[in-house]
């Protein structure tokens, strides 16, 4: 049986987020201030993997960078995951790039397939 490695690449904003909203992780901001930080990281049932700080821009080169320092040989390792689990992602153009398809591929990381976007019932009316 497999675990299923999934991959988090979003912005945080204010303070720690753990336990949510406790006064003591929280940062008072006022509206339109403050900041925001963008972070890659993994979790999966065994765990949380690897927190990284994402500097400028984000494009498909970084982010394969970004899983070839941190993906396999740490955050997968250090969750005993060893290869047995499916990596997943969404469809974010960084995500689906030739050259993150090439890396997973290259490294035969087992990927779950997402799709690009979910059919809307289709409502006929009489």
């Amino acid at each position: 049986m497999s675990a299923c490695l999934r991959c988090c690449l979003g912005v945080m904003f204010g303070g720690n987020q753990a336990p949510a909203h406790h006064q003591a992780n929280t940062i008072p901001t006022v509206k339109h201030g403050g900041g925001s930080i963008m972070l890659w990281g993994c979790f999966s049932a065994a765990g949380t993997g690897r927190l990284v700080r994402i500097e400028g821009k984000m494009n498909a080169a970084m982010y394969r960078d970004i899983l070839d320092e941190n993906l396999l040989q740490s955050s997968a390792l250090d969750l005993r995951l060893g290869r047995q689990f499916i990596f997943q992602q969404d469809n974010n153009p960084k995500h689906s790039a030739k050259i993150t398809k090439e890396w997973l591929q290259d490294n035969s990381v087992n990927v779950l397939e997402w799709p690009s976007q979910i059919p809307e019932p289709r409502l006929e009316s009489d």
